[in-house]
């Protein structure tokens, strides 16, 4: 358990531009407060002119991270943002008051927290007494989903940290999420407003990224946002637009992406505009197969959704029929 909390995490999470003020303070003491009461580093995005939230990120131990969350937590509730008319009293039934915050978390890491069968996520709530609620949709232009954790202070506490815990020991299947950015509509054309993200771990720089095609092992991948990288294999070397990018997919979900004679990948290659290559061998003990994709960044976000959308309906599938 030791070395488990104080194991570097990176969690974010969406709050609305008035409970973002709440939680940086006047002057930024509040935020002041949280790093020398649990040594973490926070902070909030800027403002977008006619957008309403914010992304929280918060980096630290994973017992330093589940302190400031619930403290954040303590803070929102000591400073509601809406006033209830005076005279009413407190539910007297309820004397513990709840609050919620809105994790945003990796859709490939979703696996993790929720388990097989959906043990983890029940372990977690019992352990914590919180409640969790899972987003079905992935946010837009981006491969997070939100992860509502409700409950008092101190369940949110228990439970970001059994969170972080999940996170940690599979950080790997973190890399490559195309991070959420809350930004105005966009106009036609203005480019996708997203960086890739570094890994969720804050010290373990210089891993390898694997394309499960042996060349790669010895690459490190750049930390902040993701640049595209040439690759001659297509001979589009000089193509500054191109990016590369790699997902893992489950070793029995491959066949249902790549479709009856390839019929399926054909399609998202030919929807997206983006080359895709699948590796023919797993790249690891988990039996995951490295899938590749090059192109711009649209046409990369639109293979991603559209990858991630036929493993959702598969998943589905297989729900039904196991139910």
């Amino acid at each position: 358990e030791e070395h488990d909390a104080a194991a570097p995490l990176t969690l974010r999470a969406l709050v609305s531009t008035k409970e973002a003020g709440v939680i940086i303070g006047k002057a930024g003491k509040n935020v002041a407060d949280l790093r020398d009461q649990t040594g973490v580093k926070a902070g909030v995005s800027k403002v977008v002119q006619g957008v309403h939230d914010r992304v929280l990120t918060v980096t630290g131990t994973i017992e330093g991270v589940a302190k400031a969350f619930s403290l954040i937590a303590q803070t929102l509730l000591e400073n509601p943002i809406t006033s209830s008319p005076p005279g009413t009293p407190l539910n007297p039934l309820n004397p513990v008051q709840t609050s919620s915050v809105r994790l945003l978390i990796s859709h490939n890491l979703m696996g993790t927290i929720i388990g097989r069968q959906g043990l983890k996520i029940k372990h977690i709530q019992d352990t914590s007494s919180a409640r969790m609620v899972a987003s079905k949709e992935m946010l837009p232009q981006s491969t997070e989903r939100v992860v509502e954790i409700q409950g008092s202070v101190d369940a949110i506490r228990i439970a970001i940290f059994e969170i972080g815990k999940c996170l940690a020991d599979d950080w790997e299947r973190g890399v490559g999420t195309v991070l959420y950015n809350p930004s105005a509509p966009r106009a036609p054309g203005a480019g996708p407003a997203y960086t890739m993200a570094a890994p969720t771990t804050g010290t373990r720089t210089g891993y390898n990224s694997r394309t499960g095609n042996g060349s790669d092992f010895a690459r490190p991948r750049d930390e902040t946002t993701y640049r595209p990288r040439p690759e001659p294999a297509f001979g589009q070397a000089n193509n500054a637009n191109l990016r590369t990018q790699e997902i893992s997919i489950p070793a029995d979900m491959v066949g249902c992406i790549i479709g009856k004679g390839g019929s399926k990948i054909s399609e998202i290659r030919r929807l997206s505009g983006s080359r895709i290559s699948i590796a023919k061998t797993p790249h690891d003990e988990s039996g995951e197969r490295m899938f590749t994709i090059v192109g711009t960044l649209e046409a990369n976000e639109k293979a991603l959704y559209l990858l991630y959308g036929q493993l959702e309906v598969e998943k589905d599938k297989r729900l039904n029929m196991s139910g």
